[in-house]
């Protein structure tokens, strides 16, 4: 028979072959590629793709001290790991260390934090953790308790910031690295877009920024797919926290995350469509953009006279908890100055000696 053996039973065909290696069976199929490849493929080409980015963007020099920005979560648990594999396999000669931020979240942040505790161990990384309470004297939860749950994401996000920044600075780190992915990247391109924010549309999509500041960030997983570094963690047996933050589920970028997972679903290199369009963004000569200096309180890079950090700071100390949220435009931005300026007078008194915005010098 054509299509049988010598008893008359059809036979099997052949079981697909990884389309890397062509010897072993697909374990996965990528998201990005929709290659369907055998586990140890995919570990390859995943790490060669992330060295590929920092060998062809120079974003590391030997001996550099590069702090790895570590909530216990998927993605900086990966970036970790990688980094580390990758240092040692490249001789990058770089200096390595896990950097946490303590937002003051009951049973969230204090559980992530025992999983960073734990990479400590298994990666072999000093780990250093900052916390919201030493730096600002405020934890989320109170701040929760005090603004609600609108606009609470803009509070942690300023904060989270500088106080990456600030524990960065006191470890003497040169660099610091982010496990943004890819899909982070495409919403945050959306989400300027939707606010209409050019300043900051001009440069979300860099690899490296910051660097006229008191420290580069440096994102290694800006083409690197979301689900590609949770099946990297699932095959490599990573140990990482996956649960959400509680505050979050209002968040406005929550939005434009399941609008680009809805693209994705269509079309999955919509993601890489969307960074690509935003750097190719060119901005008009004759867009004012804003000037950047340093807050006249804390120091830290502001493009005002105070930064988000101290206004919101301020806001909180004075029972205000609205001042400094939004932005405002034209004529109305003046008005607005001198009305924070006038709130804030007095702002060097003994109001805030107790509870300043950070406590370090750049």
């Amino acid at each position: 028979m054509e299509n049988g053996d010598a008893d008359g039973k059809p036979k099997r065909a052949a079981g697909r072959l990884c389309s890397i290696c062509n010897q072993k069976k697909p374990a996965l199929k990528r998201p990005k590629t929709l290659e369907q490849i055998c586990r140890e493929c995919f570990y390859s080409v995943f790490e060669e793709e992330i060295h590929n980015v920092i060998v062809d963007n120079h974003l590391f020099k030997p001996g550099e001290r590069i702090a790895v920005a570590a909530s216990g979560g998927k993605d900086s648990t990966v970036l970790a790991y990688v980094l580390s594999e990758l240092n040692r396999r490249h001789n990058y000669g770089l200096d390595l260390f896990l950097l946490s931020v303590d937002e003051g979240i009951t049973g969230y942040r204090d559980d992530s934090l025992e999983t960073v505790r734990r990479n400590e161990v298994q990666y072999g990384l000093p780990l250093k953790v900052v916390s919201y309470k030493d730096l600002y004297g405020w934890t989320m939860d109170e701040i929760v308790k005090t603004i609600g749950l609108k606009n609470n994401c803009t509070f942690c996000g300023v904060f989270r910031r500088q106080a990456l920044d600030r524990g960065a600075a006191l470890v003497r780190a040169d660099k610091l690295v982010t496990g943004h992915n890819a899909d982070d990247m495409a919403e945050t391109v959306l989400l300027n877009i939707l606010r209409g924010d050019i300043a900051r549309l001009s440069r979300c999509t860099f690899i490296t920024t910051g660097e006229d500041g008191p420290i580069p960030r440096c994102k290694p997983f800006k083409y690197t797919y979301e689900k590609e570094i949770v099946m990297y963690a699932y095959f490599k047996k990573l140990d990482y926290f996956s649960t959400e933050c509680i505050y979050s589920p209002n968040a406005y970028r929550g939005f434009a995350r399941e609008f680009i997972k809805d693209l994705e679903r269509i079309r999955p290199q919509a993601i890489l469509d969307i960074i690509r369009s935003g750097e190719n963004f060119r901005i008009s000569t004759s867009t004012k953009m804003p000037e950047q200096g340093t807050c006249e309180q804390c120091g830290y890079i502001s493009s005002q006279k105070l930064c988000k950090a101290c206004l919101l700071l301020e806001g909180l100390n004075r029972g205000l908890p609205k001042l400094g949220i939004g932005r405002s435009r034209g004529p109305d931005r003046a008005k607005k100055d001198g009305k924070q300026r006038t709130l804030l007078s007095g702002v060097k008194g003994s109001d805030l000696q107790s509870k300043q915005c950070g406590t370090l010098d750049f």
